[in-house]
């Protein structure tokens, strides 16, 4: 694990749906309160408030609070690490896909 995410792997955060698409809304906004997330979902207020936690513990979420509720924003540095893994697999396919290329045109010689 990396220094931004001290308590849960990046990957294990975003690899269920529900957590996914909550980095995507979050991403869309600068702050959204628990409850205008809740809407968003068909699961509870507790089912999402664990999936929060689980993105808060990887430090994708960060939360404050604002009177009686709670608002959170996303934290994308430790997305960081998750680019810097695909990238490595994209220089992998460029070389292969350019290899491809290279055969097929001495095929059509």
């Amino acid at each position: 694990m990396g220094e931004d995410n001290p308590l849960r792997d990046v990957f294990d955060a975003i690899a269920d749906p529900t957590r996914r698409r909550l980095i995507r809304l979050l991403a869309e906004a600068e702050e959204i309160p628990l409850h205008e997330l809740t809407a968003q979902f068909a699961i509870g207020r507790t089912a999402l408030s664990k999936h929060l936690t689980i993105l808060k513990e990887a430090g994708l979420v960060l939360d404050r609070k604002a009177g009686r509720e709670t608002r959170f924003r996303l934290n994308a540095s430790p997305l960081r690490e998750i680019l810097e893994w695909t990238e490595s697999y994209s220089k992998f396919w460029e070389t292969n896909l350019h290899r491809l290329n290279e055969l097929l045109e001495e095929e059509e010689e």
